[in-house]
Formats: C-alpha cells, structure tokens, sequence
C-alpha cells in the first residue's frame, strides 16, 4: 500500500543514514582534554610572557652583583715632556665594582619582579583552565551538530517519503496538484536544513581541530562521553565566594600585580636616598707617569640632592599605575563574583528544571514512537518516520543540557582554581532535584 515505504525511498533512507565517518577513528573528550597543554599560540603566549616575567626577576635580583669590566686602550700623544714627540700611551684596566647601599632601590626592584612572575604564572594557569573550557565546548559542538544532523535527516527522509507517495497517489487522482507542490516544498526546505545543519558540522569539526592546534578539518567519530561530575553537590554561594577570594587564579595574579606596583613605587622613592659602591682597579700603562695607580681601591657616595621634577614625575606615574591596577582589582573582583553566581544559577536551573523537561519529553517522544510503530504494524498509519525525528530531536534536547551542565561545572572548577571535588549527591540534593 502506499504507506509503506517503497524502494526507492527506502534505499534513500539507508543512503542517508550512513554517516561519512562510520569507518574513522575514535576520539574521547579525555584525549582532547589532554591537549589542553600541547602547543597551542595562546598558550605559547601565556608561556612567553610567564617566562620573560622570569627573565626580568632574574635581572632585578642581579642587579647589585659584583660588575667587573676590562678596558684596553692601543694610543699614541705628545706632551712638552716628550717634546712634542709622539710617544706610545698604551693602557690597560681591571675594574671591579659591588654596590654596598642603594636604600632599598635594588630590593624594591626584586620584590616587584617576583611578584609580577608569580602573577604571570597564576595566568598561566587560568590559560590552560581556559583552553580545557574551550576545549570541552568545541567537543560538545561536534557532538550535538552529529545529533541534530542525525535528527534533520531523519526529518527530511519523512519529507522525502511524503513527497515521493503523494507522487502515486497524484497519478491515481487522490492528490491534488497543489498538495503534491506542498510536499514537495517542504522536503525542500528540509533538505535545505539538513545541508545547512552538514555545513555547520563541518566548521564545528574544523573549529575543534583548530582548538586542539591540528591542521585540516577533524574527521574523527567523537564518542560521547558519561560526564559523572555533573551530579557532584553544589555548594552554598557564600561557600563559594570564599573559595573565590582565596583560589581563583586570575584574581590571585591582579593581587600580585598590585604588590609589585606598590614595590616599584617604593623603588622610585628611594632614588633620592645615597649609595654607595665599592671599586677595585689594577691598571697597566706604557707611559710613567706621577699621577696614576697600578692598583687602587676605595667606596663611592652618590647623593641625588636635586633631580628637578624628574622624580616627582616617576613617583606620580607608578601612583597612577597602582591605582589603575586597583580599579582593575575591583571590577575583577565584581566579574567573577557575577560569574560565580550565573554557573552555580544555571547548575541549578539544568538540574531542577531543564533536565527534568528534557526527560518527560523524551518519555513522551518515545511512547509516541512505539504507538507509531504499533500503528505501523497494524498498517492504521504511516507516521512511524515523523515520531522517529522527534525522538531524535527530543534525545538532541536532553544531551544539549547535560552538555551545557558541564560547561557551567567547568566555569565554575575554573573560577574557583578546580577546587570543587567531584561527589555523589546525598539525599538533600536528591529531594531538591525532585522539587
């Protein structure tokens, strides 16, 4: 009869369902996490900058080491004593000096250093938090453009099926001409939806091989995984908020930023205070002369008694400094505590609510599905293959939520330094994902 599925459209159906990557390799989101760490350009970036924060502790910590210098001089002069003759004045200096007291400069420039080295460090930690996020995200895109490819193909199959039997029935004057228009144009516009749903599969799977720092599009069969930490308990928001204030990385480097600024101020300050050096010389010469050392030692002073408004300058600009640092401490502060609270609200929406949609509607959809099939069977109806992308659809719904509840415990692992540990929910949070 022509409910059912004719040859034709059935061997449409089959073709349709293969998908490209059947025959490919596997991929788990635990093997694209661990390229959260390989090289990628922005964590090459965090990288470089953490190492030059290195590189100038390193120098600020030097800088009152012994310096010692060679000078070598090949020349020639006259003088009245050598009557006006040209005569070889060859020279040769060992020198070494050691600053002694520099009133804290040396010190101050030390400690800014090493606090803006620890700062670039923590970044570089929340960088490599960050990568994991964006890499779980490109994951779950891949997974849920698989899903939804699967579902709009089922959908244009139906449209294809409806299409192609209103066909027969047109030519056995059952159908009007305008019905079978209809038909025909939504199995257009579903087929138009399935390509677009296809090309966007296909970016998603670039932007994931992008992420993962891989040439050319990704064509791994990306397996689903079972995401266990997403019933982990939920701590109280204050609960929260402390561990904020005390593990999130990026809010650890702005505090370290701003004791470095404060230490470069102080630095400044002290370029009006004394030092003093010590310097040691050996000398060789090719001319005698009254008035020059073979060897020589003693201590410099320095004093800057006036320095017009040079000083006055820096101090104002490291003040400037410190407390643009500061206003960037605060509306960090306010960011991550807004952040805080949307990933611990949307866990809770997922859980309580989303969630609990999503699987009523599955429940629906797949009774409907064996009410179909039922149908189906007993040749009453022909409606098997609408109930079959529906379920595809309602199923698409409900991992888009556990997806998007892995993501918030991600932020929120992130925000907090990952000290959230995964853990079974006790009966509280069972009754209150009931509620």
């Amino acid at each position: 009869m022509s409910s059912r599925l004719t040859g034709r459209s059935l061997l449409l159906c089959v073709l349709l369902s293969i998908a490209p990557a059947a025959f490919s390799a596997t991929l788990t989101l635990e093997a694209v996490l661990a390229q959260a760490d390989s090289n990628h350009p922005e964590l090459e970036l965090a990288r470089a900058q953490s190492e030059l924060a290195q590189a100038e502790a390193e120098l600020a910590q030097s800088l009152n080491d012994f310096r010692i210098t060679l000078e070598a001089s090949l020349r020639s002069g006259r003088n009245p004593i050598y009557h006006e003759h040209y005569h070889p004045d060859h020279q040769l200096k060992l020198n070494a000096r050691k600053t002694l007291l520099d009133s804290g400069r040396q010190q101050a420039g030390s400690n800014a250093a090493e606090q803006e080295r620890q700062a670039l460090g923590l970044r570089l930690l929340d960088t490599r938090a960050q990568r994991r996020i964006t890499l779980m995200t490109r994951y779950f895109d891949v997974l849920l453009a698989d899903l939804l490819d699967a579902a709009e193909n089922e959908a244009m199959a139906v449209a294809y099926v409806s299409w192609d039997n209103a066909k027969e029935r047109l030519a056995q004057g059952q159908l009007a001409q305008w019905e079978l228009a209809e038909l025909e144009a939504r199995f257009n516009d579903a087929l138009a939806r399935r390509n677009d749903v296809r090309r966007g599969l296909r970016e998603k799977r670039m932007a994931l091989a992008a992420a993962m720092n891989l040439p050319g599009p990704l064509l791994d069969d990306l397996v689903d995984p079972k995401l266990p930490d997403n019933e982990r308990v939920l701590p109280e928001y204050e609960v929260l908020l402390s561990q904020l204030q005390v593990a999130n990385p990026r809010l650890a480097a702005q505090k370290q930023m701003l004791a470095a600024a404060a230490q470069r101020l102080n630095g400044v300050r002290a370029e009006t205070r004394p030092s003093m050096e010590f310097e040691a010389e050996a000398a060789a010469w090719s001319r005698d002369s009254t008035t020059r050392d073979d060897l020589r030692a003693g201590f410099n002073l320095v004093w800057p008694l006036w320095q017009g408004g040079r000083n006055d300058a820096r101090i104002g600009r490291e003040q400037a400094r410190f407390h643009a640092l500061q206003a960037q401490h605060d509306s960090l502060q306010l960011d991550l505590r807004q952040s805080v609270l949307e990933a611990s609200e949307e866990i809770k929406h997922l859980r309580t609510t989303a969630r609990r949609s999503a699987e009523i509607d599955v429940n629906a959809r797949d009774m409907a599905l064996e009410k179909a099939r039922a149908e189906y069977e007993m040749e009453l109806k022909a409606n098997l293959g609408s109930s079959m992308a529906e379920t595809q659809f309602a199923k698409w719904r409900q991992r888009a939520i556990e997806y998007r509840l892995a993501l918030a415990w991600a932020r929120l692992d992130a925000l907090l330094g990952g000290q959230i540990q995964a853990e079974k929910p006790n009966t509280t949070s069972k009754v209150e994902q009931k509620k």
